[in-house]
């Protein structure tokens, strides 16, 4: 084999790991809910976040996003299932800013909000209806 053969190769197989390493990072995330940090309430009540509520499910969509639908399916379960859980479905592309302010990077995410209006949990892509009741559980909870 000449050399450009072998340099062909190489860049071939890094190729190859990179995205099989991408791959394996993106699905161990996809659909994880995990902490988040501190949103301004503001943005939140424009998008249909009522303060005082025990638990909000805040989703992001776009129009032509197929998980997006599973994703509704799953928030509006959890919320017809557990009293104090209310589902708000925001399309992405008609708010760009609170999209920017609140760092949504793809649809669908989903922002968990307390009562106090602070997001507690987000995920992106879509997360098991389990995750997202084990999520809202301890917001439910009466205060202390």
């Amino acid at each position: 084999m000449d050399r450009t053969a072998w340099t062909g190769l190489v860049v071939a197989v890094v190729a190859l790991a990179a995205a099989t390493a991408f791959g394996l990072w993106r699905r161990r995330r996809d659909g994880r809910l995990r902490a988040a940090s501190a949103a301004p309430p503001a943005v939140l009540t424009t998008l249909g976040v009522e303060p005082g509520a025990p638990a909000t499910l805040l989703q992001f969509s776009s129009a032509f996003c197929a998980p997006c639908r599973a994703v509704r399916r799953i928030c509006a379960d959890v919320a017809k299932t557990l009293d104090g859980v209310r589902h708000v479905e925001v399309d992405a592309e008609s708010h760009l800013d609170a999209v920017r302010e609140l760092g949504i990077w793809r649809t669908p995410t989903v922002l968990i909000v307390d009562r106090s209006g602070q997001v507690v949990q987000r995920a992106s892509g879509v997360p098991a209806k389990g995750q997202v009741i084990a999520a809202v559980a301890p917001l439910l909870e009466p205060a202390a």
